[in-house]
């Protein structure tokens, strides 16, 4: 996989093509959530019941399902809704908003045979982490608003997910695309109206980089360990208690914030002392428990990249993104005890 490219590499004033000038009324009657796991069905559950939803799937099972039985949220809010879906490209209509709900590392292939289905709308980026704004931007006309949402849930089947932290969904213009604020605070009413919280922000780069050194500290500490998002990670009684090491690979996360010129919207520790009493595993221990492409490009590595950019020291992150990296080539290494030969001599 390619890696995440840095917000610095997209480019500024990217042309949007409008006609009549001005901030477009959309009335964002027509919604696209694309991809419908956890996160994704919560938000296309209950955006259906103000719009009309179309849930874009990879799997033809998981959208017949879906078109034959709707969807059910249970736990923190209980209800059921029927919309539709298709994995088609042809068959998605127009759509006044998109909210991509893939993970980072799919992005890419989720919107490119989509992405011309939004030329007049507008599409939320809610990944993890740093990049996916600019991979989105390549492949549409439309506008691009950054997105950072703190839900949780658990995807019990392709029609039924549970509801479990009830928080807000940050968003706000993607710089690049010049996005109109008022789009912005259209989307963030939508997703209120169909019962979920959301806040518009003029500048959302603040909870962006806020969750990404929480994601990037917790996912990569729970990749290398093996532990779920438990109270060890905000333990810090012993010397050899894990919470030292999530303090400070925040604390360096912190640093590179400050260098960026990012100001936080919130403090990743005192977000890692609340998710240290869930025990919930975050989505890097799924990859790595089933050998799947992770996000740390995304997160540590994007920590480590932007901090090599503007010239400060951060090698916690830079070495938890490298051995991340080294595990991921460890599942297709068949040469131990093999010896290695180039250019015809043995080393």
């Amino acid at each position: 996989m390619a890696r995440a490219p840095s917000p610095t590499e997209f480019g500024g004033g990217r042309d949007v093509r409008r006609t009549g000038g001005g901030t477009p009324a959309l009335a964002m009657k027509r919604v696209c959530v694309i991809g419908c796991g956890a996160i994704g069905s919560l938000y296309a559950a209950h955006l259906a019941r103000v719009a009309e939803v179309w849930a874009f799937v990879r799997r033809e099972e998981h959208a017949g399902a879906l078109n034959r039985d709707g969807l059910r949220v249970s736990g923190a809010h209980n209800f059921h809704v029927s919309l539709k879906a298709t994995s088609r490209p042809d068959e998605l209509p127009d759509c006044e908003l998109g909210i991509i709900a893939t993970k980072a590392t799919q992005v890419d292939d989720s919107i490119a045979p989509v992405g011309q289905r939004f030329n007049k709308g507008a599409i939320i980026s809610a990944q993890n982490g740093l990049g996916s704004e600019e991979i989105v931007a390549a492949q549409t006309r439309g506008y691009v608003i950054r997105g950072t949402t703190f839900m949780s849930g658990t995807r019990h089947s392709d029609t039924h997910v549970q509801y479990e932290l009830d928080t807000a969904t940050w968003i706000g213009p993607f710089e690049p695309c010049n996005t109109p604020y008022a789009l912005v605070k259209e989307a963030a009413a939508l997703i209120v109206a169909g019962g979920l919280k959301a806040e518009a922000l003029q500048d959302a780069r603040p909870a962006q980089w806020s969750k990404l050194i929480f994601n990037a500290s917790v996912n990569g500490v729970s990749a290398l360990t093996g532990l779920p998002h438990s109270p060890h990670f905000a333990d810090e009684s012993q010397f050899s208690s894990l919470g030292h090491l999530l303090h400070e690979l925040i604390n360096e996360g912190k640093r590179v914030a400050e260098a960026v010129g990012v100001q936080l919207h919130e403090d990743p520790w005192e977000m890692n002392k609340i998710g240290a009493t869930t025990n919930h595993p975050p989505s890097m221990l799924h990859d790595i428990r089933h050998q799947l492409p992770t996000e740390a490009d995304f997160l540590s590595g994007a920590i480590a990249r932007e901090a090599d950019r503007v010239g400060v020291p951060a090698p916690m992150h830079t070495a938890v993104y490298r051995l991340i990296k080294g595990r991921e080539a460890s599942w297709a290494f068949v040469d131990e005890n093999r010896a290695v030969v180039a250019q015809g001599k043995v080393h």
